[in-house]
Parts: structure tokens; sequence; C-alpha cells
């Protein structure tokens, strides 16, 4: 697909699905689009994507509100059968039921996870720059955390491996993982996520891997859950998965966690009783369309992001100060703006009329993030404020 002619309507004409229409999200309690309300700034910050979730999701909650009942709901047998096959299919990894733990959100899963190995005063790596709750997860859980931080290498973020293993110590309990990463956008391969997973059991450290955007993949990498490796790297991995990024269904918070190891399964269920609240009953139907009926509509929703991410990589090589790596996946872009030397990046672009995420908030000063999961028309205008705003 020849992304440079990105003027031309007929890209779009064979496609099912309209990724097109700019929804007005405002004045409906939208947490990115009300940051700004009456503001002329263009929320492109916390990832969720302003496209409308597919319509048989939207179709499957419509009949459980004529049904009428919203009472407490139990995970649907059919629902773990379908994410068993998935994983098989997938990723051709063999998963059992009992191995699945249901979550309301990932954020909850990194919370959980960290409660869940060691003690307080125990150590959490995180590799960095990072989601921000990679950062507060081990605070909050009396966890001490260690950072350590990723290098580039040829034009890629990679995991820095005599570092990783240099800030393990016998405190050291935990690293969580983020694959596909979230913000630099890597897909980590093979051969990275065995040589990760291996220095952490020479030291005994168990993983939590959060692969929320694994199916969110761009380029021609294939997605390898970092417990499908090995049955031993298995027995120390806890994986986070959720259909909230794919299907854009973050509000549903359905979520939900594998852990093949019985001992560490029951810790983690252990802090989670009492505490954490269930999966909502449209979280699961919506959890079980998207798997089973939307997946010509993920494949769609696929080139509208390769379209829009190729659109960011031209804008930003034209932005004098401005640089970025290319996006293997997820819809975030993680942009340099060290060159412009500004004393705070997101202002800046605030005051140019486009919201974005503060790369300080990432353990990554002087960058920013941008989400370009939109219609083309709103990416248009943002991309086209930002380079006014940096060649001015």
């Amino acid at each position: 697909m020849d992304y440079q002619d990105n003027g031309n309507p007929k890209f779009w004409c064979d496609m099912t699905y309209n990724f097109e229409s700019t929804v007005d999200r405002t004045l409906t309690s939208s947490l990115k689009w009300d940051l700004y309300r009456g503001q002329d700034i263009i929320p492109m910050w916390v990832a969720d994507m302003d496209f409308k979730a597919p319509p048989e999701v939207l179709e499957a909650l419509q009949r459980r509100i004529e049904h009428g009942v919203l009472g407490y709901t139990l995970p649907p047998e059919v629902l773990t059968d379908v994410l068993v096959d998935r994983m098989k299919q997938f990723y051709g990894w063999t998963v059992e039921p009992q191995w699945i733990v249901w979550l309301p959100g990932l954020v909850v899963g990194l919370n959980l996870a960290c409660r869940a190995v060691g003690q307080p005063g125990d150590e959490v790596l995180v590799m960095t720059p990072v989601y921000p709750p990679f950062l507060s997860a081990p605070v909050l859980s009396g966890r001490q955390l260690k950072t350590v931080p990723l290098i580039q290498d040829q034009g890629r973020f990679v995991v820095d491996e005599a570092a990783l293993r240099a800030a393990m110590t016998d405190r050291t309990r935990l690293l969580i993982l983020c694959n596909p990463h979230n913000p630099v956008g890597r897909a980590f391969e093979k051969q990275e996520l065995d040589s990760i997973a291996r220095i952490c059991l020479e030291r005994n450290v168990v993983i939590c891997s959060d692969e929320v955007h694994c199916d969110l993949i761009l380029d021609d990498i294939q997605h390898t859950p970092t417990a499908s490796l090995s049955s031993d790297i298995a027995a120390k991995t806890m994986t986070l998965m959720s259909p909230s990024k794919t299907f854009n269904l973050p509000g549903l918070n359905c979520a939900f966690a594998i852990i093949p190891d019985g001992t560490l399964r029951r810790r983690f269920e252990g802090v989670k009783a009492g505490i954490v609240p269930n999966v909502n009953v449209f979280g699961y139907d919506a959890a079980l369309t998207a798997y089973t009926r939307a997946e010509a509509w993920h494949h769609e929703l696929l080139e509208r992001l390769r379209f829009n991410r190729d659109l960011v990589e031209q804008a930003v090589a034209q932005a004098p100060g401005l640089s970025m790596n290319h996006v293997e996946a997820t819809y975030l872009a993680w942009i340099d703006a060290r060159a412009l030397d500004l004393a705070d990046p997101k202002a800046f672009f605030e005051k140019a009329g486009v919201g974005v995420s503060k790369g300080a908030d990432f353990h990554g000063p002087g960058f920013i993030r941008l989400n370009f999961g939109c219609p083309e028309a709103t990416l248009r205008q943002g991309l086209d404020r930002i380079q006014k705003a940096v060649q001015a």
C-alpha cells in the first residue's frame, strides 16, 4: 500500500468500517477531551482512540441493555474457551483455563503483581522510558523502584542487558516488562525477550509482562508472549492482556492475567481478594464479541494506524528540531524534542494547540508522546500545528 499518496480518497474506498468520521467527544465526561474543555487544543495525549468501537461490540452491548437486568456477573465460560483458542491460534501458546485471572484493568494488574511478589522494601525493576503506572505501582505497593534506561541502537530502543544484569541485587524480586513497548513503539523480538527472561531466571526474578498492545503491531513482526518462550520462563511470568487497546474499549474495564504457576497465581489472587472489584457485565460481553466477531474491524484498524503512523513520521522528519524512531507497534509516537531546548515541551505544544503527554512523566525528559489513533483530518490538523510551532 502506498502511504505516500495519503491525499487520495481511493485509499479507503474498499474499507468496510468508517475510521474517517470525527466523533464529537466534548461534553461526554471524556478524560481525554475534558482536560482541554473550552480551549482550542486538540487532545492527542492519553491512550484511547477517537474511533467508535466495533459496531459488532456496540450491537452486543445494546442487546444486553435491552435484556434489562444488569446483575452480578460471572466470567462466561465460552469467553475463557475463546481466550485459550486465541492464544494458541495467534501466538502458538498453549494456555490452561485455570491460568486466567480476570481484572478490571491492566493498571490493577501491575499493582497486584508488585504486591504478589516479595515483601515490602524489595526491589522492582522497570526499563525507562515507560508508561507512568510502571513507575508508580512499585512505590504504591511499598517496594523500591529501580530503573534501567533503554538504549538506542541503529534507530531502535533496545534493552541494555549488561545494565539490566548489573541493576539486579539480592533484593530484586520483580521485573515489569512492557511489550510491545509504550511509549517507544518497539515490538521486542523473540531473541530479545529470551535474553531478558534468561537474566531473570538466573537471578530468580519474576517477570510481569504487560502485553496490552500485542494486537497492535504495525510491522511484519510476530508478537511473542514472554511466557510462551519455555516452561521454566512461564513458571516465573505473569502476563497481562486486555481487549481495551485493540478494540478501543478502555472505559469498560476488562482485562486478564495469565499466570501458569499455581503458587504465584494464588498469591496474585490473594492480594486481589476483597479489594479489587470484578469485571462488569458490559466488559465481559464486549470482550467476547470483540474476540469472536470484530477481527475484520481490527484488520482495517491496523491499516488506518499504519497510514497514520506514516503521516506522523513524515511530518516529524520535516519539522526542524524534532525526531523520532520508527513505530513498530501501538498508536503512540515517542517524539524527541530535545533539540528545541524547551523548558517544558508539553506546555509549548499546548500553546500551539496540541495536547501531548509529557515525556518527563515517562522518565524521558525532552520527549513528548503523541497519540495518532484518530481520524485523518484530526491528525493532519494536529501535525500542521506542531510543524508551524517549531518552524516559528
